[in-house]
Order: structure tokens, then C-alpha cells, then sequence
């Protein structure tokens, strides 16, 4: 793995670090293609049952794309081929394992878009939210005009891209942005024991949940109620379920295997 993006997996959960501060995390081609695979690495890393992402430093969890790399495309063609029909944030969607998003200060641009790309969103206090792309003459990249309608609503979400407005974390939180704000020295802790909680859980559980909570956003109703069904009918019999009931029964704490 890289310098510029940190992996380390611990008591079940991977935690992924951005790790160029000194350029308050910003997007450069490097650090996408090592976040990629650091998705991916923890995604098939059977240990690791929960994925936390971080930023490095004080001023920002990230800040979105690297301006000093903004440059002509060489061929509009080319650009796009390069990234339809999977993108450097694709991993994010292929996940079974929840993702969290830890926030600190900026997050913006592609930031956000990294953001709305995990499962949950737990920010500190001092975050900040925005996407300034359509200020630039361009707009989001990789998945912003698509996840954030689905997460905060239609009319929320073309204030945010179209205004380019900067959002303190209390108003995140009330648009849904955000599910979590603490005060930034609660920031770690409050995600380790987030992180912890979840891992403690029955892995296939959470996967079918996830799978079945994301199918909702593209399926009818109809067609979603099935796939739950289906999924539920598909959990009855495993030894994750079965030690649950048992542990239930014999009032002590359940013993998950992940099977």
C-alpha cells in the first residue's frame, strides 16, 4: 500500500486513512488508485468485518480534487472510456461490509462524494460540506448528482451543487447528510465504538441488509419486498441466526462466526 493512503485492520475493523495532510487530503491521481485498492483490500480481507475511512491531519478529512492536476484532457474519449463503466470509487458499491465515513474538518468535493459513497457518515463538530464543482465550470465526478438526490432529497441536493454553499455539520445533520456529529476530540472514539458495534454483529446479516436497503433506491416496491423475503429466507438457517436464538434463550452474550 501506499504512504499516501494508510491500511490497518484491528479487532475486526479496517481502518483506511487518507494520508496527504499536508494537501489536506486532496485527490490526486495516486491517492484514488491507492484508495481503490485499499477498499478492495479490506473488502476481501476475511478478518476485517467493518471498514472506517479517515483523514489524515488536522484541517480536513478530504478536500476534494487536486488542483494542481487539473489539466486538459487529452481526449475527452479517452477520459470518459477511463471511467465508464467502473471508476476508482467503484469499490464503495461492491462492498458487503459496512463502510463509515469518520469527518473532520473539510470535506468537500470529491470529499463528499467519497462520503455519500459509505454506508454511514459520523462528523465532527468543525466538518464542513460542499461541493464547489459547478463554481469551477465542471461538475461532480463520481457519483455526487447521483448518491447525494438519493440521501438528502432532490431540492437539497441541487441547493448544495448548483449554490456551491458551504454546510456546517449541525445542518448536515439535518438534511440527513451526516447521521452523527460529535465534538471533534469525541471524533475517534465515537467512531472506534460505532466501528465496534457493528463488527460485533452477524456478518451475512449486515450484508443482506445492505444489499436489501441499497436495492430499494432502484427497485419497485414489489420487486423489493421480494428480495427481502428472499434474503430473510436465505439467514434463517445460519449458525450466526441459530447461535443468536440460543444465546437469547440462555441469557448470555451471542458468539458470531460470520457463517
Amino acid at each position: 500500500m501506499s504512504e499516501v493512503v494508510l491500511l490497518e485492520v484491528a479487532e475486526g475493523i479496517a481502518w483506511v486513512t487518507l494520508n496527504r495532510p499536508e494537501a489536506m487530503n486532496a485527490l490526486s491521481a495516486e491517492l484514488r488508485t491507492e484508495l481503490d485498492k485499499a477498499i478492495r483490500t479490506a473488502e476481501a480481507d476475511e478478518t476485517a468485518r467493518v471498514i472506517v475511512l479517515r483523514g489524515a491531519g488536522e484541517r480536513a478529512f478530504c478536500a476534494g480534487a487536486d488542483i494542481k492536476e487539473f489539466v486538459e484532457v487529452a481526449s475527452p474519449v479517452e477520459y470518459r472510456q477511463a471511467r465508464v463503466p467502473e471508476s476508482w470509487i467503484s469499490g464503495f458499491d461492491m462492498s458487503k461490509k459496512p463502510i463509515i465515513a469518520s469527518i473532520h474538518g473539510f470535506c468537500l468535493g470529491g470529499g463528499v462524494e467519497i462520503a455519500v459513497a459509505c454506508d454511514l457518515r459520523i462528523a465532527s463538530e468543525d466538518a464542513v460540506f460542499a461541493l464547489p464543482e459547478t463554481g469551477l465550470g465542471v461538475i461532480t465526478g463520481v457519483g455526487g448528482s447521483q448518491r447525494l438526490p438519493r440521501l438528502i432529497g432532490m431540492g437539497q441536493a441541487l441547493d448544495m451543487i448548483l449554490t456551491g454553499e458551504r454546510i456546517p455539520a449541525a445542518r448536515a445533520r439535518e438534511m440527513g447528510l451526516v447521521t452523527r456529529v460529535v465534538p471533534r476530540t469525541e471524533l475517534a472514539e465515537a467512531t472506534a465504538e460505532l466501528a465496534k458495534r457493528l463488527a460485533a454483529r452477524p456478518s451475512t446479516a449486515m450484508a443482506f441488509a445492505k444489499e436489501a436497503i441499497r436495492a430499494a433506491l432502484d427497485m419497485p416496491l414489489r420487486d423489493g419486498m421480494r428480495l427481502e423475503v428472499d434474503l430473510l429466507t436465505l439467514l434463517l438457517n445460519t449458525e450466526d441466526r441459530l447461535e443468536a436464538a440460543r444465546a437469547f434463550r440462555e441469557k448470555r452474550p451471542p458468539n458470531f462466526t460470520g457463517r
